[in-house]
């Protein structure tokens, strides 16, 4: 940054030697103007030359303080924004989550260009609107003090009912910004959930909240208006350049029908008191765009706060095998808001912040499949989260092939564990980049065989362009089950020994279902697998099912020993098969049923495996 900041400097310095010769030029009009009173029939050569040089160099360095002043707001921009990636890319996963990509997103993009747009354009007439007030004062002084008192003392009273305004109304652009950001939120919330306000309640409810919003948006404007409407229109009058002038006019014709004033003095007091004016102006608006950039200071500067991954010392340790073991692991998210805790510590529940996990141990050993079930909400994902360290455990101890997760380094770590999730993303790049993702050393053929593998090379062919076709913005352009199975195939091609899948299936209709699990069985031969699911069906081969229950390790063991528990897995497994034989009842008389209700299909079936 400190490059930077020699560039800023430097154009502002350039604005400061701009200002200075446009007061000299002032004063040099003066002079040239006493000159051809004192000999009408001659050209005053110097002055007229002086004037012309001091005009065209306050120009050009004016000129060169903004190209400047761009040049640092383009290196600031990219630095920043660098900066602010590999930032992130270090913060732990699970606190990116929670920040929120909107967020962050907001901070990379409109924040850095907030900043970008304030240094190179109001940087150089930042230090211009200061500078040349002091410089046209230090002129005034020097030709006449009391013309100087004079031109200092209308300003000065300006400034004064300013500063009156501004703590009277402080409070005032507080509630200003929270009225717009709830407008600006109402707005989005409207645009985006379009589908389901048409379906529900025609906009009705929704709109309300954009009215209610703007509503009190109006409401903080009328006030802020009212309260400051008089004297607001009367400070900046008296701190226009008309005030000053008329001042100096009025005191220097008096002072020169005294014969205590020069009449070239008093034609440049003039000329320059009224640039005093014209200088300060620019502060009045420059005052509401330094609040906007200080905000996305603050933004920014709340990012770069995060505390980062805490990494253990290099090269740090190496897992001896694929095996995953939970060694009394507690975990709570209000706890890991503050980021990961560090290697070996054992941190702290947050007093408020129900616990995720509690007290939760089992080993899945090398080449085993192990399977998370539950109710919703009951700690699956977040068991799986804690593996790659999304957060750290807030006690005890997550381990991978016998090292504690914490003292290995995160890209040993993420070579070992490789993610399919519900919810799939793919890059607005070609379909063969998606599955090379981590892989950029793969040749074609390895993509292709991984495709094959994941029962995606088919339809990938089919595309206009086959492997080089187009994802779209997060694969827009594919259906649900294509794009599951691209990550798949990049996890195939990635090839790492440890295996989470997420609810893989979660959202696969019947016809991409039988590929998705073929390419799930190709994907996870020979690999440790934790296997989180709803769809019961998917584990009843596991090697062990880990049931739980608010947090805890209710049940573990094999299908058919939790089933003859009749325990929670026994009454899941239940609900489940209830559940599947759920169908719409028949209708009467060939209309629909009246009551709309679900039926089963009878108790018959209730033991049958699917």
């Amino acid at each position: 940054m400190d490059p930077v900041r020699g560039r800023i400097r430097f154009a502002m310095g350039l604005a400061c030697a701009s200002a200075a010769l446009s007061v000299l030029a002032l004063a040099l009009v003066a002079r040239t103007v006493q000159a051809l009173l004192d000999a009408p029939g001659q050209w005053p050569w110097p002055p007229m030359l002086a004037l012309l040089a001091c005009t065209v160099a306050a120009y050009t360095l004016r000129l060169a303080a903004f190209r400047r002043s761009h040049y640092a707001a383009f290196r600031l921009e990219a630095l920043l924004r660098m900066r602010l990636a590999e930032h992130v890319a270090r913060l732990p996963l699970g606190r990116v989550q929670a920040l929120g990509a909107g967020p962050l997103a907001k901070v990379m993009f409109d924040d850095v260009k907030a900043l970008h747009a304030f240094v190179a354009d109001s940087t150089p007439m930042y230090a211009r609107a200061y500078a040349a007030p002091l410089i046209a004062l230090a002129a005034l002084l020097w030709l006449d003090w009391r013309l100087a008192l004079a031109a200092l003392a209308v300003p000065a009273l300006g400034f004064a009912i300013m500063g009156a305004i501004m703590r009277d109304t402080k409070g005032m652009g507080d509630r200003y910004d929270a009225a717009r950001a709830q407008v600006a939120a109402a707005v989005v919330e409207f645009v985006q959930a379009m589908p389901v306000v048409r379906t529900f309640d025609s906009g009705s409810a929704s709109f309300g909240r954009y009215q209610a919003a703007l509503a009190k948006y109006l409401t903080v404007l009328k006030e802020w208006y009212a309260s400051v409407r008089f004297t607001s229109r009367f400070s900046i009058a008296i701190l226009s350049s008309l005030p000053t002038l008329a001042v100096l006019l009025w005191l220097g014709a008096w002072l020169l029908a005294q014969q205590r004033l020069d009449f070239a003095a008093w034609v440049a007091a003039l000329l320059i008191g009224a640039g005093v004016a014209e200088a300060i102006m620019p502060l009045m608006g420059l005052h509401h765009l330094i609040r906007k950039t200080r905000i996305s200071i603050h933004r920014i500067q709340q990012v770069l706060s995060e505390p980062p991954l805490p990494e253990p010392p290099a090269p740090g340790e190496q897992p001896q095998d694929a095996s995953v073991a939970f060694e009394n692991v507690s975990f709570s998210y209000g706890a890991s808001e503050g980021g990961a805790g560090d290697a070996g510590s054992t941190g702290g529940e947050g007093k408020d912040a129900a616990p995720a996990l509690q007290g939760v141990s089992f080993t899945a050993p090398a080449g085993s499949v192990t399977a998370l079930v539950g109710p919703s909400g009951a700690g699956k994902s977040t068991v799986a989260r804690l593996i790659p360290r999304f957060w750290d455990a807030s006690q005890g101890c997550v381990r991978v092939g016998g090292c504690d997760v914490r003292r290995i380094a995160s890209d040993t770590l993420m070579r070992q564990v490789a993610f399919v999730f519900q919810d799939t993303f793919l890059f607005a790049d070609t379909i063969a980049g998606n599955i090379r993702l981590g892989c950029p050393e793969a040749t074609q053929q390895d993509v292709e065989n991984a495709a094959r593998a994941a029962q995606a090379h088919e339809f990938i062919s089919e595309l206009p362009q086959g492997y080089d076709t187009l994802a779209g913005e997060r694969g827009v352009f594919l259906s649900g089950g294509q794009r599951q199975r691209i990550t798949i195939a990049r996890a195939i091609l990635q090839n790492r020994p440890i295996l989470v899948l997420d609810e893989a299936t979660a959202f696969a209709d019947p016809e991409n279902e039988a590929a998705l699990v073929a390419a799930l069985s190709e994907l996870m031969k020979g690999k440790t697998v934790l296997l989180v699911a709803h769809r019961l069906s998917t584990v009843e081969d596991a090697d062990q099912i880990l049931v739980f229950e608010q947090g805890r390790l209710a049940e573990q063991g094999r299908h058919e020993a939790l089933l003859a528990q009749g325990g929670v897995y026994a009454r899941l497994w239940q609900s489940w098969q209830q559940a599947r034989q759920w169908s719409l009842p028949a209708s009467h008389e060939g209309g629909p049923s009246s009551s709309g209700a679900l039926a089963t299909t009878g108790s018959s079936h209730q033991g049958e495996r699917p």
